[in-house]
């Protein structure tokens, strides 16, 4: 019970004390009336009911398709220090905690269970002890299931969501997946079907507040009890010139509901923490100055050691963030002179769980927002007008992506960013101080189960302020950044790979990923020798999500899915997509998605130049691959790759001309200083950004 309390005071002092202090001369005074008022409650369990339903066949390490369940009742220890945390009656975040189980409708042996008799020895013993928990950031599982005396865990819970009830102080755990822990697959020796499914569970709970603080423009008010005295420690160490915020943590990839179609839904658990030395605005909508969070799903195939190819198998809408709680993933978290809540702190973390990133009601098109200056309407999260299935918003992924027997071998990478508006404004006021371009951090992850639920486990600690691309690097890929307008606009990274899988036949591999380029990328043309046969035409994008209404698209429409054309010449090979002027919502590589393009070749690499073409504005460009091209020749643009060019390189702040003038937030009009690169690591064990060109 103490170390429950001790979070509840470090949560009163952290709300008093950083709004009690004196405003450090490091940081800027914040706007009073932008700072969140309302009311932040936590609560814990009054009382709750379980429901366990296990497989029989899949406990025993049996592949009969002859389900043999049994369920199981339970009700939650009374006032049990399970807690939520919610503001303004819209639920934050789960606190790590627990809820002891009684086991219901039973004798006291049990035995009067219909199967019980046959579930493993291990888990009998402990079914008057269970217990729900709700587990620390970094983890890998959120929640997971005990054995309260011991510690052992039988199951670890994933594809759950999370829905309250303010009007009935209600909270509800639905869909959850219950998967043999590795712990309780080796006690059953069944050590290969750790991570497997054994059942499903699901949890209704009454709520009640043990603390409600009433905040006003971000200033603690009124609470149930008073905040504990203790001073606010120094300020943290090396943190970088100005707000940076990056992924610190990439938690876990969890499936929600059932495929749809061909399709499931997918979401990423993500501990955001602030690089920098000064907070990072975090007001909730309708104001428009916080980060969204995109998330991607990567596969990494092919070849003899299964790395040949890398690509993007889906992506989601993007996360709007509110109610920053300045958590200690990061290290040490600094509030003094920082208002809480509607900012995150110099060194402070903010958690969001997969369940809370794949909450389809808070995820807004990506079609709204500019990548490189932050900026969105207030009417980017608006989901009047139509409803929702189980894989709407998330990340789209194709079940025969994942099937583990259909991808032998593969590697698949989880990715996340948060893109901040305020970075760039505050760019543009101190031109030294731009973190922009350290947004993306990735995990690699294993897949199992399928074809209807699958699972992630975690391979490797999550690898800080790098998109996941370069992870492909690391397998002797080429990959470079290439920033097309300075100032004005994002970056994008060209990838390559060249393999010979046969005597005489060379495997040409292309990545393009935006990483926050807002003009997008159109055409992609390779130079080649004359005489040089290709075969093997290839061209791989991530599925488009449908047509929304309020989705930021021409006509609500969506964008095309549709492949890229090919034009193979006598002296290169073109894939491009309709431009701008034939159609706003045409397949373009947008921001935060990679293409791959491919072929194979008779003759071997040369070092050669490619010619990219841009979608909203901007000329193309030569970037330099391996091609079968002797020599550095200088293609000429074709047709449709000049198509695209004009005489702007202004940024715009909405992805299409559909969006109204209000909907707007042009930057100004002002030069822009061009961001510079990061002169030094974060703290800990981060990896340097590859230089910026």
């Amino acid at each position: 019970m103490s170390k429950i309390w001790l979070n509840v005071f470090a949560l009163l002092s952290v709300l008093f004390f950083a709004n009690a202090s004196g405003n450090d001369a490091r940081q800027p005074k914040q706007n009073a009336s932008e700072a969140p008022t309302g009311t932040l409650q936590k609560m814990i369990v009054e009382n709750a009911s379980v429901t366990m339903q296990l497989d029989l066949n899949g406990l025993n390490g049996s592949s009969s398709l002859v389900a043999r369940p049994v369920t199981l009742h339970f009700a939650a220890a009374p006032n049990s220090f399970f807690s939520i945390l919610v503001f303004n009656d819209l639920l934050r975040r789960l606190q790590p905690g627990s809820m002891a189980l009684a086991l219901q409708n039973s004798s006291p042996a049990g035995v009067d269970i219909p199967g019980y008799s046959n579930l493993p020895a291990a888990l009998r013993s402990s079914l008057k002890r269970l217990t729900v928990e709700k587990l620390p950031s970094g983890q890998g599982f959120d929640l997971a299931v005990r054995d309260s005396n011991t510690g052992f865990t039988f199951f670890n819970i994933e594809g759950h969501q999370y829905n309250y009830d303010a009007a009935a102080q209600s909270f509800t755990i639905t869909g959850g997946r219950l998967l043999i822990s590795r712990q309780f697959a080796s006690t059953l020796g069944i050590l290969s079907e750790a991570g497997s499914l054994a059942g499903t569970i699901s949890i209704g709970a009454a709520m009640q507040p043990i603390q409600i603080d009433q905040l006003v423009r971000g200033e603690t008010k009124a609470m149930v009890m008073p905040p504990m005295q203790h001073a606010v420690g120094p300020g943290v160490p090396n943190l970088v010139p100005g707000p940076d915020v990056i992924v610190g943590d990439v938690e876990d990839v969890a499936q929600f509901n059932a495929p749809v179609g061909t399709q499931v839904g997918l979401a990423i658990g993500t501990d955001s923490c602030n690089n920098g030395d000064q907070p990072v605005d975090w007001f909730q909508l309708p104001q428009t100055d916080h980060p969204v969070v995109p998330q991607n799903l990567y596969r990494m195939s092919g070849g003899a050691n299964n790395d040949t190819r890398f690509e993007q198998i889906g992506q989601s809408w993007m996360k709007h963030t509110f109610f920053a709680l300045e958590d200690f993933v990061c290290g040490n978290c600094n509030t003094s002179g920082c208002q809480t809540g509607s900012h995150l702190c110099p060194g402070c973390s903010d958690p969001y769980t997969s369940g809370l990133n794949g909450d389809q009601d808070s995820i807004g098109s990506r079609a709204w927002v500019n990548p490189f200056t932050g900026s969105f309407p207030s009417t980017a999260n608006n989901h009047s007008g139509h409803s929702h299935n189980g894989v709407s918003h998330r990340i789209l992924v194709e079940t025969s992506d994942l099937i583990p027997a259909q991808n032998t071998g593969a590697s698949y990478f989880g990715e996340a960013a948060y893109i901040s508006p305020h970075e760039f404004t505050w760019c543009q006021s101190h031109p030294t101080q731009c973190n922009m371009f350290n947004n993306y951090s990735y995990r690699r992850f294993s897949v199992s189960g399928g074809p209807t639920f699958f699972n992630f486990p975690s391979v490797g600690s999550t690898v800080r302020m790098q998109p996941a691309i370069q992870a492909w690097a690391a397998t002797s890929a080429t990959v470079s950044q290439i920033e097309p307008d300075p100032g004005n606009d994002g970056i994008w990274l060209m990838g390559y790979k060249i393999t010979s899988p046969s005597a005489g036949i060379w495997h040409y591999e292309y990545a393009l990923f935006n990483m926050n380029l807002d003009r997008g990328i159109q055409s992609f043309s390779v130079p080649l020798n004359a005489g040089v046969n290709i075969s093997n035409i290839g061209f791989h994008a991530p599925p488009q999500h449908p047509g929304w209404a309020h989705d930021g698209t021409l006509g609500d429409a969506g964008y095309s899915s549709a492949p890229w054309s090919v034009t193979q010449a006598t002296d290169s090979i073109t894939w491009n997509t309709e431009t701008f002027a034939q159609n706003q919502n045409a397949n373009a590589i947008r921001w935060g998605t990679l293409y791959n393009f491919r072929f194979d070749a008779d003759q071997p690499p040369h070092a050669a130049n490619a010619t990219v073409g841009f979608f909203k504005t901007g000329s193309p460009i030569m970037v330099a691959i391996q091609a079968p091209a002797g020599g550095t020749p200088t293609p000429t643009p074709t047709p449709t790759a000049t198509a695209t060019a004009t005489a702007t390189a202004t940024p715009t702040a909405t992805p299409t001309a559909t969006a109204t003038p209000t909907a707007t937030a042009t930057p100004t009009a002002t030069p822009r200083p061009t961001p510079s690169p990061r002169s030094s690591p974060a703290p800990g064990p981060r990896p340097t950004p590859p230089p910026r060109p």
